[in-house]
């Protein structure tokens, strides 16, 4: 009996595994077709850079991909729990501005915060701001019921050119330039000791890669999602009211109370993805005063779907959605054009999206089969 119960469990891992693998072999196919269009000479090369993506720089790549995976896995964390809990979580990417831009100012205007605080203080503070926005439609979806789509996509507008806003009138703002200002170096995430694994050497000349304590950050916060998802009443309700809502409130769930707090978890998701970003030291990045969103945000939503919108997942699919990337920057070197690794990330969405679709409707034909076969057990007694 043990036996088989083990072997239900693998396979039923291994069902839940082989939309993500086949959406990524049939994603990267489709990838060597367009390679083959666009210059059929370096094709089979370019694969082979996508395919080794950071590994092309050695170990500051592999640092540089990690570095870029970080924002990904927790807005994929954002918009997968607030997928295992039945919402749909659009509005990463302003939840994702708006902490960034409360990380910022609370890193320019708290110099005063000593030793560690100085960035802890500045997360904690976009972690605030990005559960605040959260739970905006969150509201509006608990009290009224208003679609979050609608709300989030609103909110995500509205945290881009509110922020805008604030920067301009507050002392962050650097005219010259049309971005936020560089934070001091005290308020800049540390490097965690990762700067002795992933570096390069040129020469005399040592060049560290962007890596720091964000990784482990967006690990601990996959971990704590996990848990609270599988381990805790709380994320049991969460996943109950995700599944069915009227139900819950039946068995004596406050519905309400759930949705409101997903959105909000999420929000503060993805408010820390906004401070790991900007509060990084070696790549000094700025909020610039434009009109467009932040893509990290939208990017979460491959990730989730990617990663199955399981915690553990989304961080190996978050890295690998960087380890793309870096793949496609070193691309460029063979004269390809950049947008082509956007076409197979694409690609690898899309057929993860309708692998999952198959898998459904298989799992719902078994289901209908075993129903009948117990439904004709019956009949024979």
């Amino acid at each position: 009996m043990m036996k088989k119960t083990r072997g239900s469990g693998l396979g039923g891992f291994a069902a839940s595994v082989l939309p993500s693998l086949i959406a990524i072999i049939v994603g990267l196919l489709f990838g060597f077709i367009i390679l083959l269009i666009s210059n059929p000479a370096q094709a089979v090369q370019g694969l082979k850079v996508i395919l080794l993506g950071g590994f092309n720089d050695g170990l500051f790549g592999v640092g540089q991909t990690l570095y870029y995976a970080t924002p990904l896995i927790l807005t994929g964390l954002s918009v997968g729990f607030a997928f295992k809990t039945g919402l749909f979580n659009i509005g990463a990417s302003g939840q994702l501005i708006t902490g960034a831009f409360a990380a910022i100012w609370t890193a320019v205007n708290c110099d005063w915060l000593p030793g560690p605080l100085h960035w802890i203080v500045p997360i904690l503070a976009a972690i605030l701001v990005g559960g605040l926005w959260g739970a905006v439609p969150g509201l509006f979806k608990s009290l009224l019921g208003v679609n979050e789509v609608i709300a989030c996509i609103m909110m995500n507008y509205i945290g881009m050119y509110g922020v805008n806003y604030l920067i301009k009138i507050s002392n962050i703002y650097d005219k010259l330039k049309n971005q936020t200002v560089s934070v001091p170096s005290s308020a800049a995430l540390p490097n965690g000791g990762l700067e002795h694994l992933f570096y390069k050497m040129r020469g005399n000349f040592v060049r560290f890669s962007s890596i720091n304590i964000g990784f482990y950050i967006a690990v601990i916060a996959a971990v704590v999602i996990y848990v609270l998802l599988t381990k805790t009443t709380f994320g049991y309700e969460l996943k109950a009211c995700g599944y069915n809502r009227d139900a819950s409130r039946f068995a004596g769930i406050n519905e309400k109370r759930s949705v409101l707090m997903s959105m909000v978890i999420a929000g503060m998701l993805s408010g820390a993805a906004g401070a790991v970003m900007y509060l990084a030291k070696s790549d000094g990045l700025h909020i610039d005063v434009i009109e467009v969103l932040a893509t990290q945000g939208f990017n979460g939503i491959p990730v989730a779907l990617l990663g199955l919108s399981n915690p553990i997942g989304i961080v190996f699919s978050g890295i690998f959605i960087a380890h793309l990337n870096q793949g496609g920057y070193y691309l460029q070197k063979l004269n390809y054009m950049p947008e082509i690794i956007d076409i197979i990330i694409g690609a690898i969405i899309y057929f993860a999206a309708f692998s999952l679709i198959v898998r459904n409707v298989i799992a719902a034909l078994a289901r209908r089969r075993e129903a009948k076969a117990v439904q004709g057990k019956g009949n024979e007694r």
